[in-house]
């Protein structure tokens, strides 16, 4: 079951600043290509790294949030962002959807280095800070229809359930991986921390939108 569209009849600006994360990740991953396994090393996001020098590795909290670990990776998270970041972006204005972004990734690395400081394994992706995004659409547009394709049909569900059974698909899956953490793979953990930071912060980026802040 995979997301390929929504609802954006309600949508009143264009979605710059999702159209620029989308095309810097893109942009990053293609000089990472080119970097090689010595880019990943200096600007991934690893725990044991950060754990013997915070300040040194304290840059990679954000750079890693703009690399991927393959094609697949990076164009599975940029339709997710695609779809659900320009209706949270058009609610929240361009400033504080960009803050609202970096903040949950922030966040969603620190989920993932509460459970594994010691982990040698490269962090990278901006899967956490879509988590976030999409905690919250599930609070802002539970109703919204998302086109969602099931085997080789398209099928439109409300936003509540396709994102409710995405959180708990993570849910299960991060709770099989605590105190797993060097076999590398998907950084479930992040996802659960980038989703609740993001349901959080909504209260906050929501009324400062409604107040035109």
């Amino acid at each position: 079951m995979f997301p390929v569209s929504d609802d954006d009849s309600q949508r009143r600006t264009t979605p710059v600043v999702t159209f620029a994360l989308i095309g810097l990740n893109v942009l990053f991953f293609l000089v990472e290509l080119s970097g090689g396994d010595s880019f990943i090393e200096r600007w991934a996001f690893i725990p044991v790294r950060f754990s013997q020098d915070p300040v040194g590795a304290a840059v990679t909290v954000l750079t890693a949030m703009f690399m991927h670990g393959s094609w697949f990776h990076l164009i599975g998270n940029m339709v997710f962002l695609w779809i659900f970041g320009d209706n949270v972006e058009d609610r929240f204005g361009h400033i504080n959807f960009l803050i609202f972004y970096l903040l949950a990734g922030i966040a969603a690395t620190f989920a993932q280095y509460a459970v594994s400081p010691g982990s040698a394994v490269p962090n990278v992706g901006a899967s956490g800070a879509i988590a976030g995004v999409l905690g919250a659409y599930i609070l802002m547009f539970p109703q919204s229809r998302v086109n969602v394709l099931v085997g080789r049909q398209i099928v439109a569900m409300p936003a509540f359930v396709v994102l409710g059974l995405w959180i708990v698909l993570q849910l299960i899956s991060g709770v099989g991986t605590i105190g797993n953490a060097d076999v590398g793979g998907v950084a479930y953990v992040a996802h659960i921390g980038g989703f609740i930071a993001g349901l959080a912060m909504t209260f906050l980026f929501r009324g400062r939108s409604e107040t035109g802040a």
